[in-house]
């Protein structure tokens, strides 16, 4: 009677470890798919978003709006040549969205890489297709009349850069020239552009000057190597005079223009690097108390 009992109790008890092992890897597949294709979490360690997003801030992050990513884990991890696939999304990204992506210049700055566990957050300031400038640390797209990124922020080092003293600091700490860092656009975070964003089919004619701004995205978009020499462009040793994209590009800036590692410096963004929109703080926490900043916590990101 007491070993019948006993081996009831035995398969009451498995057929319950069963149950629960199989809720559990339901819940974990769920969980991972809604990583995948819906959301994400990301915590932000820096001041470069302030005051949209302050450190200490997790965001969520949208990824339906443009369809979750599809790449192989182990070809990021090992640094080889990525494919990324996107599933169809709901709609596209828009100008002062702000936008979580892999950082595309993780390892050198003459060749854009990426890196899985290397995430930024930023404002989308242009999209494919636009002109963008800066014109007195101000950003501007061509044909656009609404305002663009943090004009609080911009104000503040347009009147910081109107001295001269200023200016010296900023060129001594290396803060001041901008993007592509050549003789031939002398572009600053001053003055900058105009640039076109490629997208997807656009024709460029190669000179000198696409060949400053451009030669990355070439580069990175066909895995081979663009040079220039006496006036003629080769690719791969193959002269091109021409050259058609085959990638979208975005223009990112941070709120904070004083400390923000964005496109001012490092240039334009491919679409694929994009993991999507953020679109709330879920949840803050004091970086130096750890005390959660409730004030913040399910703030909308505008």
């Amino acid at each position: 009677m007491m070993k019948e009992k006993a081996k009831k109790y035995l398969s009451v008890a498995i057929d319950r470890l069963l149950y629960l092992s199989v809720a559990f890897l339901c819940v974990s597949a769920v969980w991972l798919l809604s990583q995948v294709f819906l959301f994400s979490s990301f915590s932000v360690p820096t001041d470069s978003m302030t005051p949209a997003i302050v450190p200490g801030d997790c965001v969520l992050v949208n990824k339906v709006l443009r369809g979750g990513r599809i790449f192989n884990l182990n070809d990021a991890f090992d640094h080889k040549p990525l494919e990324i696939t996107r599933l169809r999304g709901t709609g596209k990204f828009r100008r002062n969205e702000v936008l979580v992506f892999n950082f595309p210049y993780p390892e050198r700055w003459d060749s854009i890489g990426f890196d899985v566990m290397r995430y930024y957050v930023k404002r989308c300031i242009a999209l494919p297709g636009d002109t963008v400038e800066i014109r007195n640390a101000h950003y501007r797209v061509r044909g656009y009349r609404g305002e663009l990124g943090n004009i609080d922020s911009q104000n503040s080092l347009a009147r910081y850069m109107r001295s001269e003293r200023n200016r010296e600091e900023m060129i001594k700490g290396g803060s001041f020239k901008a993007y592509p860092l050549d003789s031939v656009t002398g572009w600053t975070v001053q003055e900058f552009g105009p640039l076109y964003l490629p997208a997807r089919g656009d024709t460029v004619r190669l000179d000198r000057h696409h060949y400053a701004v451009y030669r990355n995205l070439i580069e990175w978009e066909q895995r081979k190597k663009l040079t220039a020499h006496n006036g003629c462009f080769y690719l791969d040793g193959s002269e091109i005079n021409y050259y058609v994209f085959t990638h979208d590009y975005y223009f990112m800036g941070g709120d904070n223009c004083y400390n923000s590692q964005d496109s001012r410096y490092w240039g334009l963004l491919p679409e694929e690097y994009i993991v999507g929109k953020a679109t709330r703080i879920w949840t803050s926490k004091n970086r130096v108390t750890d005390e959660i900043c409730w004030d913040r916590v399910l703030k909308k990101i505008k």
